[in-house]
């Protein structure tokens, strides 16, 4: 089994390796918990908060929603060290007039808020909600804005790179382990092969004419020999 042999074999485990525990479409997405996030940092004009959602549909994800305050510290701080985004980011959320209540576009349950400016009575039809990227609070704006400078999308893992995730741990263990074993394999058969070789050449090399008699019969002739040269 020549040694070159030995990493085409190991490709394939190396890849399911790479597969498991790779959740998000890309390396240009980052993963927290269930989701996938990724900042497009071009600059678009807008007519409408649909335009911008647009941007993330197109990536097979939703305008960024966010349900606890590690979610909210983590997108802060990918924004602030990775992706540089603006000072206020909008957050996929509108104002539902039919119930009089926020709603994330995602249709996710709204579970955590973090507003600085509350105010009781406000009119907050076209209303829709900033992250604002210094404090990490939210603030009301108008929907009806005109362009963005970066838009902040959210996607889930779905339900089978989900399951791989929360078991990576144990596949990739188990992936190495094969790998080592293959590995450990692949070595004695190399091994056993070049010993075959080795000892094919030694016997060939080594192999010397052989008398049909043993030492004792070759004994004995020669006695009877000597035995006959006496009486002649």
């Amino acid at each position: 089994m020549p040694r070159a042999a030995l990493p085409a074999l190991l490709l394939p485990l190396l890849g399911l390796a790479a597969a498991a525990v790779a959740d998000c479409p890309s390396s240009t997405w980052v993963q927290f918990q269930d989701s996938c996030y990724i900042f497009l940092q071009e600059a678009i004009k807008v007519e409408s908060i649909e335009d911008v959602r647009n941007q993330c549909t197109d990536h097979g994800a939703d305008m960024v929603s966010i349900h606890n305050e590690e979610e909210n510290a983590f997108i802060l701080e990918t924004l602030k060290k990775q992706w540089k985004g603006p000072d206020d980011i909008l957050l996929g959320m509108f104002f539902d007039t039919d119930d009089a209540s926020f709603k994330w576009f995602d249709k996710s349950n709204m579970t955590f808020d973090k507003w600085t400016d509350q105010e009781d009575g406000e009119d907050l039809v076209d209303t829709c909600a900033f992250l604002h990227t210094k404090t990490g609070e939210w603030k009301k704006g108008n929907c009806e804005i005109s362009s963005v400078e970066g838009t902040l999308c959210k996607a889930a893992i779905p339900y089978e790179k989900k399951y791989l995730s929360d078991n990576h741990i144990l596949i990739s263990a188990l992936v190495i382990a094969s790998t080592v074993i293959l590995t450990v394999l692949g070595a004695i058969v190399w091994f056993l092969y070049k010993r075959n070789l080795d000892s094919g050449f030694t016997t060939v090399f080594s192999a010397a004419p052989q008398s049909p008699y043993n030492d004792d019969c070759v004994l004995v002739v020669a006695e009877e020999n000597e035995y006959a040269v006496q009486f002649d």
